[in-house]
């Protein structure tokens, strides 16, 4: 019986490996703490990398992160984003790489509703929630979240679960959804995505203000809360989220 030979998933454009992020996350964990065991057993990895970006991953950070389509770093325009790899500041790098998508680069599928909205509704669904009847403790809380054309900015509070579980999730649920909406198959978001924790509560007011501001900013609408995806809709007139 002859076999059936399966197409190959195609390979997701990125930015190219990074080199140094191996050496800047062991600079890091001399000196932060380890894990702890019992926040170790449940998934957290304190500082790590998979060989693109710094992660640090600990209950109780509030975490600002991005993540992307898997088309939104075209490899036809290579020579447009490969330099980002040789940017050794971290938050230099990141603020390249959010102007860049905010160019709208790739098909930008989150500009459907449909998708966008399943994207915004995942966020939302498990935000306060415990992992079990019998737990209080929340998985994460939102803060704030944007979802634009071809990427999302997401600001939560880490609970009882990992950020790298919380984020696998929403990707995995989210992009198997709007590939079948879309008739598609293989990588949907991109393979990494960037966090960066708050130091204080000015930090995060700013994070705030970049995320609920980013489809002004990309003259997608005049006013923030006109934008549909996003968690500007829901402040009150004081500026606290009302869901």
């Amino acid at each position: 019986m002859c076999g059936v030979s399966l197409p190959r998933e195609p390979r997701r454009p990125r930015p190219p490996h990074n080199p140094g992020v191996r050496d800047l996350v062991e600079d890091k964990r001399r000196w932060s703490l380890p894990p702890k065991h019992e926040d170790a057993k449940q998934g957290f990895r304190g500082w790590h990398e998979r060989g693109y970006l710094p992660h640090r991953d600990e209950p109780g950070l509030t975490q600002f992160v991005t993540f992307h389509l898997a088309d939104s770093f075209p490899a036809s325009l290579r020579s447009e984003w490969e330099h980002f790899a040789e940017i050794e500041d971290d938050r230099e790098q990141r603020k390249q790489i959010e102007a860049y998508l905010d160019r709208g680069r790739g098909e930008c599928h989150l500009r459907r509703p449909e998708i966008a909205k399943l994207v915004e509704e995942n966020f939302r669904q498990y935000s306060g929630e415990g992992c079990g009847s019998q737990s209080r403790a929340p998985r994460y809380e939102l803060r704030a979240w944007v979802v634009m054309p071809n990427h999302v900015h997401v600001l939560f509070k880490v609970g009882t679960v990992s950020m790298a579980e919380i984020v696998g999730a929403w990707k995995r649920h989210t992009g198997r959804l709007a590939n079948k909406l879309l008739g598609k198959w293989g990588a949907f978001w991109a393979e990494d995505y960037f966090d960066t924790y708050m130091r204080d509560a000015e930090h995060e007011r700013k994070s705030i203000r970049y995320i609920e501001n980013n489809p002004t900013k990309t003259k997608l609408v005049l006013d923030p809360k006109d934008w549909p995806w996003s968690s500007a809709r829901f402040r009150d007139e004081f500026g606290l989220l009302r869901l």
